[in-house]
């Protein structure tokens, strides 16, 4: 077994440190919410899976609603029906009456449209690829697909009607590296709300990598994570002021049950935490 790689610092006081720098130096900017932020530009994380599953501890994540979420991706879905079954209601705010959000994250993963009017599946190449061609320096999923993203005029409703996104992805590609037997992933994030988003986004980079690692026979390696706008809305500063009075926590190892025929075919309960003690959750306002 291939021993995991020293970390320099551990990913939660990283975290931690630009939450505190967010409070500190972030330059006020205006939004597109209107709420107002502080924010950095060009920031990142780094973890080493094999020292533990990355889930915030000087806060509770709720670790359902980040694995339904990544599962739905993996369904190609745009429609919240399967999440709203699962309590899941985070993309409420911006779906119409339907439930629909245009051609979303799970779309562009699974269903590109091409110029030549076919559709591909990002996911299903990558696993391929992964398999055969270890060596690859194209190991990619891209969700930016510019025909597809919305008017910043219009809202998100108002675009879905017109067959766009309901919003632009904030976590627009990743890149997937294979080396010494171990799977790495590095995920490029133009835009991330550091208090609400940013644990959220962590964990499923994390549990993505976990299954894809599982289903091409390899271990889990790093994660990378590269937020170009990190922002703290003016709202949350209170609770991130009481997240860093709190002190981090041994982190949780992750099993997967067991391995499916395929990535796609990964359920809620493949998925256990084992020793996840995290402080209690703090709350904070979604800004839409």
């Amino acid at each position: 077994m291939i021993a995991p790689r020293k970390q320099e610092q551990p990913l939660e006081q990283a975290y931690l440190d630009l939450l505190r720098q967010l409070l500190d130096h972030g330059v006020k900017r205006g939004d597109r919410t209107g709420t107002g932020t502080s924010a950095l530009f060009g920031q990142s994380l780094r973890h080493d899976l094999g020292v533990g599953f990355p889930l915030l501890t000087t806060k509770k994540v709720h670790v359902k609603s980040v694995i339904h979420e990544l599962l739905w991706f993996l369904r190609g879905e745009s429609n919240i029906a399967s999440l709203r079954a699962n309590g899941v209601t985070i993309w409420d705010e911006w779906a119409t009456e339907n439930g629909e959000l245009g051609p979303v994250y799970g779309v562009q993963w699974r269903h590109w449209q091409g110029a030549d009017g076919n559709r591909y599946d990002q996911v299903s190449k990558l696993v391929d690829s992964l398999r055969n061609n270890p060596d690859s320096r194209r190991h990619i999923i891209n969700a930016w697909n510019v025909a597809d993203l919305p008017d910043e005029n219009l809202s998100p409703q108002e675009n879905v009607r017109r067959g766009k996104m309901a919003l632009p992805p904030c976590h627009v590609t990743y890149q997937f590296w294979v080396a010494q037997g171990r799977l790495s992933a590095m995920m490029t994030q133009r835009s991330g709300d550091v208090f609400l988003g940013i644990p959220f986004n962590i964990a499923s980079l994390a549990f993505l990598t976990h299954m894809l690692a599982a289903q091409c026979d390899l271990l889990p390696g790093e994660i990378v994570h590269v937020i170009g706008d990190l922002h703290l809305y003016d709202n949350h500063q209170t609770q991130a002021r009481q997240q860093l009075t709190r002190t981090p926590r041994k982190l949780p190892r992750l099993e997967l049950v067991q391995r499916p025929e395929s990535v796609f075919d990964y359920r809620i309960d493949d998925f256990q935490l084992h020793d996840y003690d995290p402080h209690p959750a703090i709350t904070a306002p979604i800004a839409v």
